[in-house]
């Protein structure tokens, strides 16, 4: 099931901006502290990496994705995730609008 809908959380107001603007982001705080991002990534195949580990919950689009240390990429379309280790890094392929929850872990 896709999450359309988060309540009861504070925003951070000023946008996450990477690569030229190719991804956007605002960061959310739920009351128990928990941290998540929600965001957007424009066609482009960018490089990120992790700190913490990740699970990527697609709520439009799609795109494919490739973790450190293997050679497939990986379609991820509305309602499926990916998680992604700490201290790791993923490539992504997108050719239509990628949004996004980041959960991390």
């Amino acid at each position: 099931m896709t999450t359309e809908k988060i309540d009861g959380v504070s925003v951070t107001t000023q946008a996450n901006v990477y690569f030229d603007g190719k991804c956007v982001s605002h960061g959310i705080t739920f009351p128990d502290g928990t941290k998540k991002s929600v965001g957007v990534v424009l066609p482009a195949t960018l490089t990120f990496n992790t700190g913490a580990p990740e699970i990527m919950e697609c709520v439009a689009g799609s795109c494919e994705y490739k973790l450190a240390g293997t050679d497939a990429w990986v379609k991820s379309s509305a309602g499926e995730k990916f998680s992604v280790p700490g201290n790791s890094k993923f490539d992504i392929r997108v050719t239509e609008a990628y949004h996004y929850i980041c959960h991390f872990g």
